[in-house]
C-alpha cells in the first residue's frame, strides 16, 4: 500500500516541478536584464542617487525599459516623480522627469504584491537601441514634493527598492 502512495505522490511533485520550470522560462522569455537596490530601511533620502550599470546590449534588437519600485503601506503619496538618467557609452546621456500613479483615487495602491509591499514596472523607454557597445548607466533619484513647497521631500517614506528591466521589444 505504500509502495502505490509513493508512486502516486511522485507523479504530482513531478508534474508540478515541470509545470513550476515552463512558468519560471515564460516569464523570463523577453527579460535581458533586471536588478533591484534596496533604500535605507525603507526611506530613501532626496540627495541619494541609485546607480545601475550594465553592458554587453544586442546593439540591433530593441528593447524596453522599464523602472521598478516597490513601496509598503507608509509611502504616503499617490504618485511619484522621479528623476531618471541614462548614460551611453559615448558619453552622451538623456535625463527625463518622470510622473507615475502609484494608487487609485480611493488610495488602493497599484502594482503587484501581497502582505503589504507592492511592485510597480512603470514604462520609462520604449523601442530603445542600444546602439553602442560598452558601460551604460542608469542613474534613478526621486523628485518628491509637498504642495506648494519648492524645497524636496528630504526623506521619502514607503519606497523599500528600485530597480530596472530591460526586455526585448514585441514592435
Amino acid at each position: 500500500m505504500q509502495i502505490v502512495r509513493k508512486a502516486a505522490l511522485k507523479i504530482p511533485r513531478g508534474i508540478f516541478t515541470l509545470l513550476a520550470f515552463v512558468f519560471m522560462s515564460s516569464c523570463s522569455e523577453g527579460l535581458v536584464k533586471a536588478e533591484f537596490q534596496p533604500t535605507d530601511n525603507g526611506s530613501w533620502a532626496k540627495d541619494d542617487v541609485i546607480e545601475f550599470v550594465f553592458s554587453e546590449m544586442d546593439t540591433i534588437q530593441k528593447h524596453d525599459m522599464f523602472i521598478n519600485v516597490r513601496n509598503d503601506n507608509s509611502f504616503p503619496y499617490n504618485n511619484l516623480f522621479l528623476i531618471a538618467q541614462l548614460k551611453f557609452p559615448d558619453g552622451e546621456s538623456v535625463t527625463d522627469t518622470l510622473e507615475y500613479e502609484m494608487a487609485l483615487p480611493d488610495g488602493t495602491w497599484l502594482g503587484k504584491g501581497y502582505g503589504g509591499v507592492k511592485e510597480n514596472k512603470l514604462w520609462y523607454k520604449e523601442n530603445i537601441v542600444f546602439n553602442s557597445s560598452g558601460v551604460y548607466t542608469l542613474r534613478v533619484s526621486h523628485a518628491m514634493r509637498k504642495n506648494g513647497n519648492v524645497e524636496g521631500v528630504v526623506n521619502l517614506e514607503g519606497i523599500t527598492d528600485v530597480g530596472y528591466e530591460i526586455v526585448k521589444s514585441n514592435k
